[in-house]
């Protein structure tokens, strides 16, 4: 096991717009053993924040290999818009009431990513990471 409770990287990718034109942006991905289903995407656009997403790790894993995703974010491989090897490119599409939004990641990238994450924890031990009674507290103590 990874002695670290984090992990985090930065990644080119590529936003594609209407008519297939190109957009290069930087996102920072971050994984924490304190939330370990999740990983955090912010997505530097050029505003004063970047726009920030979570998701699920098992989410992202499997698009990797096959389309994967239902509702806001859906993930699958492909060649990319530029070409490529096939499967070499994770596009990444996102949706909220504000709009819509296509990327593209570099899988090779994502995969290494990944694989830190799961030296830090390992997939099926995400649940010996979480404190179940303290998250009910939490919702509880919210609620009242």
């Amino acid at each position: 096991m990874n002695s670290s409770s984090t992990v985090s990287a930065e990644l080119g990718l590529r936003l594609v717009v209407p008519q297939q034109t190109i957009v290069p942006l930087v996102a920072s991905l971050f994984y924490s053993r304190e939330d370990p289903y999740a990983i955090r995407i912010a997505f530097h656009v050029g505003l004063d924040e970047p726009v920030e997403w979570i998701f699920a790790r098992d989410l992202l894993s499997t698009g990797i290999e096959t389309r994967e995703g239902l509702g806001d974010v859906t993930v699958w491989p492909s060649a990319g818009s530029e070409g490529g090897a096939p499967g070499s490119v994770l596009n990444i599409e996102l949706s909220s009431p504000f709009g819509q939004a296509h990327f593209e990641a570099p899988v090779k990238e994502i995969s290494d990513f990944l694989r830190k994450t799961y030296q830090i924890v390992p997939a099926g031990k995400e649940s010996d990471h979480v404190d179940v009674e303290a998250e009910l507290n939490d919702l509880l103590r919210q609620a009242s």
